[in-house]
């Protein structure tokens, strides 16, 4: 049996339970691709899920693995019609059901996955910058399908430096919006160079002092119904992430917020296929989306990863390189 590399846990607890494991490499079942992962990022709902904080939904079964999104070249691509041959470079998501159920993640060697989840990577970038790049999925879920975003409307990006707010700042710009970024004080010229109209520090400004927005996008999850005050009439507000340490009030601020007037939390949690994956392969290649990488660490060091994106302050995405090529042009 054929084995490989793969970031494990053996249970819950803080980022030093992760570690560098052997597993069997996976079969592609009918209507999968098996891939060679080059790159994975790092996400906010691993944090939680390794942390326990989702155990219900998670479980008991252990190890686990861990990494949703990945780019890669195709090893085999199956018995199915998906016009992708040995060879190609890819990137895509494993279903979220994977945080829930999954021995092997896509911080592995090799990676099973339907190849209606897989599309072709970006041209022009290395590994490593198109693993950083995966998640504009969501923010383009967001604001394009959920909040009907449209040009001209006033677009707050709560967390704005972060992996998935840095792309929001640039997918709300690309589709014509006014941004504001809200973000730490640290990060106020990163976030502009990003492409804001505005940046404000959460250190400095509560809620009621920026004034009043079209669209929420909002990835931190706390205080929602005080940053919901701040819509329009008709305002829209996306939230990605929820306060884990305070589950009932969170949840219960977007059950409320359905109910009781038009400005409406929308919780959603991104799912992308593969025409989602080719527009995201579009924004790039035609430069209305950039790469943002805050660090690159091995597979053995996938804690080290852990540990910096939990300390916050982060600039876009940390990069996992699982086989040591993520820097190398494609």
């Amino acid at each position: 049996m054929a084995m490989m590399r793969a970031a494990q846990y053996d249970r819950y607890g803080p980022p030093d339970v992760l570690y560098e494991g052997k597993v069997a490499v996976p079969r592609p079942r009918p209507g999968q691709l098996l891939v060679r992962v080059q790159a994975t990022s790092v996400n906010g709902g691993e944090l939680s899920a390794r942390a326990g904080k989702l155990r219900l939904l998670t479980g008991k079964r252990f190890p686990k693995g861990i990494g949703l999104d990945f780019v890669g070249e195709v090893a085999d691509p199956g018995s199915g019609d998906s016009g992708l041959l040995a060879g190609d470079r890819v990137w895509g998501t494993l279903p979220r059901t994977a945080e829930v159920d999954s021995r092997s993640g896509a911080a592995a060697e090799y990676l099973a996955v339907d190849a209606d989840r897989v599309s072709r990577a970006p041209a022009g970038l290395t590994p490593v910058e198109a693993a950083s790049l995966v998640v504009a999925v969501v923010p383009i879920i967001g604001l394009r399908d959920k909040a009907h975003l449209v040009r001209g409307e006033r677009l707050l990006v709560r967390g704005a430096s972060g992996g998935t707010g840095s792309l929001a700042v640039q997918v709300g710009k690309a589709m014509g919006a006014h941004v504001t970024g809200l973000a730490g004080p640290s990060n106020l010229e990163f976030v502009r160079g990003l492409g804001a109209d505005e940046v404000v520090s959460y250190t400095t400004a509560g809620p009621a002092d920026l004034g009043s927005f079209d669209v929420v996008f909002d990835t931190v999850g706390t205080d929602l119904a005080a940053f919901r005050r701040l819509l329009t009439p008709g305002g829209r507000m996306v939230a990605i992430s929820f306060d884990l340490e305070h589950i009932a009030r969170s949840l219960g601020s977007i059950a409320a917020s359905a109910v009781h007037g038009s400005r409406r939390v929308r919780f959603f949690s991104g799912n992308p296929k593969r025409e989602l994956m080719a527009e995201v392969t579009r924004l790039a290649e035609s430069g209305q989306l950039r790469p943002v990488v805050d660090g690159v660490h091995p597979l053995s060091a996938i804690a080290e990863a852990h540990r910096a994106v939990e300390a916050g302050g982060v600039r876009g995405k940390h990069i996992i390189d699982v086989d040591g090529s993520g820097q190398a042009a494609p």
